[in-house]
């Protein structure tokens, strides 16, 4: 198996090497891309020795030839925000299947995507834990007709028990200790506000072909469970495990299969109760937001998640108050007119317009 890692020096990057390092030893890292870390990118290719090595430049067209390099397998698109769209497109009509963290692909594009993938006979396989976790339970699933609902797990973060009165005071180093996982700190922020788990709602809608309507939300403070299906019968299967992202990165690349290793394992009497909460849009109102954007569809859902990348960015440099990312999400749907989605350049001209709108602020 030959794997092109895009994003390599983040977060989900390093640890998908970190698998293949320790798990895959027949797999060939062929292509890697970073981005600020260049030590870091310069010490992977030392040790992986790839055929093909991107950095930022001028342009999007070499990380689209790192996306569809003749003899790659599978891509991993670890790439933040919306600059991954185009090369998850481009692995798709290259006849690539691709391991998915990049969450805004589906958001922005699911139907575009998936259409894609059917059509040319490849796999989006999810390697976010709530979505891997999902695939997992409906493996054996005869059809999808059998889902009565999707159960998606969410930590909470590290503002699930403040009141809104702390919680408007809350600093983006508040915001980035996250309780449970360890992440980049875009999607660090996203957790805090919830609006991580109103993208993964977009995304499991398309990904499993589900409407809205059998899609769940629960807050599961442990990250143990890290996703449910309940099935017509009443039956209801969960995936549990550690919270640690190789394990569906591991079950991606590995086609789905099991593979041995020696990464923690879950110790049930340790882990204590397993509690679950409704969540609270008042205290996290991105997450009422969201499911705003998908129930209207169309091109709102590109809007707000420029918005939201470009409010984040804000926030994380202090220009901002952690509600300040909600309200602008919220004035931008007050201003914007939505279009139906019927290929990549009404995307592009949503978040064009996101791009003024914001800039105007």
């Amino acid at each position: 198996m030959n794997i092109a890692v895009l994003g390599a020096t983040g977060s989900i990057g390093t640890q998908t090497l970190d698998v293949v390092r320790t798990c895959l030893p027949r797999a060939r890292v062929k292509v890697l891309t970073g981005y600020r870390n260049i030590p870091l990118l310069d010490s992977l290719v030392k040790e992986f020795e790839p055929e093909l090595v991107w950095v930022p430049d001028d342009g999007e067209d070499k990380l689209i030839a790192c996306a569809t390099h003749p003899d790659i397998d599978i891509v991993v698109n670890a790439l933040v925000g919306k600059a991954g769209l185009r090369p998850t497109l481009a692995a798709i009509k290259a006849g690539k299947d691709v391991a998915l963290a990049n969450k805004e692909s589906l958001v922005t594009a699911g139907e575009l995507i998936m259409k894609l993938a059917s059509e040319h006979g490849v796999r989006v396989v999810p390697i976010d834990s709530e979505h891997s976790a999902i695939l997992q339970c409906l493996q054996g699933c005869n059809d999808g007709n059998d889902v009565e609902k999707i159960i998606l797990t969410a930590s909470g973060g590290p503002f699930r028990t403040w009141p809104k009165e702390r919680i408007e005071k809350a600093t983006a180093a508040d915001a980035l200790r996250h309780p449970n996982w360890s992440m980049g700190p875009k999607i660090t922020i996203d957790s805090a506000t919830l609006m991580n788990k109103g993208l993964e709602l977009i995304e499991a809608k398309w990904l499993f072909d589900q409407p809205l309507s059998k899609i769940e939300i629960l807050v599961h403070p442990q990250s143990i469970i890290h996703s449910m299906v309940q099935f017509v019968d009443g039956a209801v299967m969960a995936q549990l495990g550690m919270p640690d992202m190789r394990l569906p990165i591991l079950y991606a690349l590995a086609g789905s299969t099991r593979v041995a290793n020696d990464f923690p394992r879950l110790d049930f009497l340790a882990a204590g109760d397993l509690t679950f909460e409704a969540p609270d849009t008042n205290r996290f109102p991105c997450l009422a937001l969201a499911k705003h954007a998908a129930e209207v569809g169309g091109t709102l859902p590109a809007v707000m998640n420029a918005v939201n990348e470009w409010a984040v960015g804000q926030f994380l440099q202090d220009k901002i108050d952690f509600y300040g990312i909600s309200a602008l999400i919220a004035e931008a749907f007050g201003s914007y007119t939505v279009r139906e989605v019927t290929g990549l350049a009404d995307i592009r001209e949503a978040e064009a317009w996101a791009e003024e709108f914001v800039q105007k602020q």
